[in-house]
């Protein structure tokens, strides 16, 4: 488990994709502390498992299923990319419950600048909007951030200084795209509603007077 929050920021060495596996090599610093060979490191939001260690750096390998849904594949030797460890269990929750499971992607449509803020617009699928809400929380490239507005088509958030300096997502552009993960929190509780990320005129309701007296309503 994550919590959003990102450690370091650290660059490609190499991605190699492969017909059945991959193998991402990373360059970091800070995320080796401590680190053995089996542990978990988010990398742009995506939990990867380290299979090996170097002093300037790890090694892990990635499932074809992982380089497809996310922008793993895309990145090439030289690219920043955002990391974290898993989160300790003594340690403070700074974000939120991040799993390092990747619903998919997004593609930034517009950033403006506002005062000391930027505002980042993303665009997303029906099946990934249906789960976010104003002022929930959403994972953005392993980023923790708080949703601003949503609408049927994209959604924004606005990166203070902070957050702007120690991530990779303000050195993206329009057209970039990111790693989206929905708060897991709403993934549950479409699950046991019954309900599904389908427009509303092709599906009924999810509450039902049945649902209901099975749950002591």
């Amino acid at each position: 488990m994550f919590t959003g929050i990102v450690e370091e920021v650290g660059t490609i060495k190499h991605v190699v994709s492969g017909q059945n596996a991959g193998e991402i090599s990373i360059g970091a610093k800070k995320v080796l502390e401590r680190t053995k060979i089996g542990d978990s490191i988010a990398v742009n939001g995506v939990c990867l498992t380290v299979t090996s260690l170097k002093p300037d750096g790890f090694t892990a390998d990635v499932m074809p299923e992982t380089l497809r849904r996310t922008n793993l594949g895309k990145l090439s030797s030289g690219d920043p990319v955002d990391l974290e460890r898993a989160m300790a269990a003594d340690g403070r929750f700074g974000g939120h419950i991040v799993s390092g499971h990747i619903d998919g992607t997004g593609t930034i449509t517009a950033m403006k600048k506002e005062s000391n803020a930027v505002w980042v617009r993303i665009g997303a699928s029906k099946e990934i909007l249906s789960l976010i809400v104003e002022k929930g929380s959403i994972t953005i490239d392993g980023i923790s951030l708080t949703v601003a507005t949503v609408s049927s088509t994209d959604f924004q958030v606005s990166i203070i200084p902070h957050t702007g300096s120690e991530t990779i997502l303000l050195k993206k552009k329009v057209g970039d795209l990111v790693n989206l993960e929905n708060d897991i929190v709403g993934k549950y509780v479409q699950k046991l509603l019954g309900m599904s990320s389908e427009p509303k005129e092709s599906q009924g309701s999810g509450i039902t007077m049945e649902f209901l007296a099975q749950h002591g309503f």
